[in-house]
């Protein structure tokens, strides 16, 4: 099973490299730094967490071992190897494969339910922004388990494929054709829903 080591061979980071600052920082022994790592990374980190899992409690304990191991590496950290966020998500990926491996040995636990990330939408819309983030994620945990990766990272994420292809360990060309075959399935899965959640005009 792969792991992620402290120091990752991936695309060199920007020198402008913002969280490589604030961990530098943190190592220094700046509290705002961490705070702000922590409002930052910590956040997505989380969310990443619960598209992967669909479960806001193993969300919740992926993000905050992803962030414990960050720190325990702030020391060593070496500017310029990788970009913090970069080096966090490939954590992440890895923690949530481990759980899905355990709970495939294991069995699926009766409580174990997947959750939309909170919508946050108006007033007005949130009963059908929930029931629209609730079908995303549904369909996202249809995907086989590379493609929802992929989409995560490309699609809600926003990251671009060089750096998707720096944490799953495959090629730019491999990153594209996830995230091409990834999209139409779910474009597949939720085009019987269009008029229920709201898309018949969209």
């Amino acid at each position: 099973m792969a792991r992620v080591p402290a120091r990752v061979s991936v695309s060199p980071a920007p020198l402008d490299d913002p969280d490589a600052d604030l961990l530098a920082r943190f190592a220094g022994g700046d509290s705002t730094a961490a705070r702000a790592l922590t409002d930052g990374l910590g956040a997505r980190s989380y969310a990443v967490a619960l598209r992967v899992l669909g479960d806001r409690a193993e969300a919740e304990d992926v993000a905050q071992e992803a962030m414990m191991r960050l720190w325990r590496i702030a020391p060593d950290w070496e500017p310029g190897t990788a970009k913090v966020s970069t080096w966090l998500y490939r954590v992440v990926m890895n923690l949530c494969i481990d759980r899905k491996r355990r709970r495939k040995r294991n069995g699926p636990a009766l409580d174990d339910v997947a959750e939309p990330a909170d919508p946050g939408p108006s007033v007005v819309g949130r009963m059908q922004e929930a029931e629209r983030a609730d079908a995303l994620q549904g369909a996202l945990m249809e995907l086989p388990e590379r493609q929802r990766l992929a989409v995560i990272l490309r699609h809600i994420e926003g990251l671009p494929n060089p750096e998707i292809a720096g944490i799953m360990e495959i090629s730019t060309e491999a990153v594209e054709s996830l995230t091409a075959r990834g999209k139409r399935a779910l474009t597949a899965i939720l085009s019987g829903r269009r008029e229920e959640l709201g898309y018949e005009n969209a």
